[in-house]
């Protein structure tokens, strides 16, 4: 499966970002989030269909040094690189785009046009990081655009088409026609019931006649009606028939100081399944967390005492804790996702209340991109979070931080970007 690059520029536009902006622009925050949902797929989906375009490309190359995803508030709205991009990729359709976003997501049109500059300016600055990082050149971009016209128009939300924004739509075949401002859209064929009708034609009708066909569609048109109702239903249940395997396994990775190993699953058809916060005990304190996840099992380790009768480090060097909620903004080793400290709060109030524990922390990378970079951004955010520890008054505790970039990722590097995800992830375990 192809890189996502939504996931990746996603990082750029999280709440913080749109607090900021509806204050700026003086909208509500759920307009501005529903106008970047669908501004987002828009704007890569018109890059893609300009994947060949040397001037899209040379957009996103000179982007990684632009400074641009620094300053996305101010440097997006009057950037000419973004005006004349925009201009490139959507010419006379920009307008009833910018239009079509504000009537959607309820904000005013200067509102819609000032997103659409930030969600490309993010983009562009965003893909053209992701290829500096990993060695892409223009080929490289051109590639990784086109991959995603499968996908873009199921990012869409509910109510917006690439159609209904007028700048095409690859998925269900859709083609923008730069010879003419229609768009050319295929026409699905219906199922036709052939229905066999006499082929004399009849221009008078007896009065016996009409009693005859009466009498036949009294009881052939309700017999139609029955099969068409019973196909229908028939085609619903298809549609709605799912089979559902959840895997038993807690597919908890352990990892030591020098290897790695997986507790494989016992089924290989997995669900995902929705974690739900849960009050976990802590000595009476109700901490926020998931049942089985992290601070609960490390809550459950401590009291049954494992961690103090454990009789060096290398009786726990073998147990490592994933963090659920603790996530950086993409590239950043300083910068944490919305939501990730209070996963961290969690493990402070855990670390209070067991003064006498120690523990180490671990940064981990997949298998993608320069091994030398992985290796420092992992040690990076490792160390932040000892230090953010620190600050909380709990540093004499964290006696460890190191990065070990892809040397124990599972998932091999041409998987999907999400595939790869359990690879990307911070982690904590208990030392002495």
């Amino acid at each position: 499966m192809s890189l996502n690059v939504i996931d990746l520029i996603k990082g750029q536009l999280g709440p913080a970002l749109v607090s900021q902006a509806a204050a700026q622009f003086g909208e509500s925050e759920s307009g501005i989030s529903k106008a970047i949902g669908g501004l987002l797929p828009a704007v890569v989906g018109g890059l893609a269909n300009n994947s060949d375009n040397p001037s899209v490309l040379n957009a996103i190359t000179n982007a990684s040094s632009s400074g641009i995803l620094g300053n996305l508030l101010g440097g997006s709205s009057d950037n000419s690189i973004i005006s004349n991009l925009l201009s490139s990729i959507f010419g006379d359709k920009l307008s009833g785009l910018v239009n079509s976003i504000a009537t959607f997501a309820g904000i005013s049109s200067n509102s819609s046009s000032s997103l659409l500059n930030l969600v490309t300016g993010a983009t562009v600055g965003t893909i053209g990081k992701y290829a500096a990082d990993n060695n892409l050149g223009q080929s490289g971009i051109s590639s990784l655009l086109n991959d995603q016209k499968g996908i873009v128009s199921s990012l869409l939300p509910a109510g917006l088409s690439l159609a209904s924004l007028n700048i095409g739509d690859w998925a269900k075949g859709y083609k923008f026609d730069n010879d003419n401002d229609a768009i050319k859209t295929p026409v699905a064929e219906e199922p036709k019931i052939d229905v066999t009708r006499s082929a004399t034609p009849t221009e008078t009708y007896s009065q016996n006649n009409n009693e005859s066909g009466g009498s036949i569609w009294k009881w052939l048109l309700p017999l139609l009606l029955i099969i068409a109702a019973g196909y229908f239903i028939w085609k619903q249940c298809e549609k709605n028939k799912t089979t559902t395997t959840l895997s038993t396994t807690d597919s908890t990775t352990v990892t030591t100081d020098s290897m790695a190993t997986v507790t494989p699953s016992d089924t290989t058809v997995k669900t995902t399944v929705t974690k739900v916060d849960e009050n976990i005990d802590l000595n009476g304190t109700a901490l926020k967390g998931y049942k089985g996840g992290m601070e609960d099992q490390m809550i459950t380790f401590l009291k049954s005492d494992g961690y103090k009768n454990a009789a060096n480090d290398d009786a726990l060097k073998d147990k490592w804790y994933d963090f659920d909620h603790v996530n950086f903004k993409i590239g950043s080793a300083d910068q944490l996702e919305a939501g990730s400290e209070g996963q961290l709060q969690n493990l402070v109030a855990i670390l209070k209340a067991f003064p006498e524990a120690k523990i180490k922390i671990g940064g981990y990378t997949d298998k993608t991109g320069d091994e030398a970079k992985n290796l420092k951004l992992s040690a990076d955010r490792a160390s932040f979070i000892k230090s953010w520890l620190g600050k909380q008054g709990v540093g004499a505790q964290v006696i460890a931080a190191d990065g070990y970039g892809s040397k124990f990722a599972t998932v091999d590097a041409s998987a999907s970007n999400e595939a790869r995800a359990v690879d990307r992830k911070m982690a904590v375990r208990f030392a002495k």
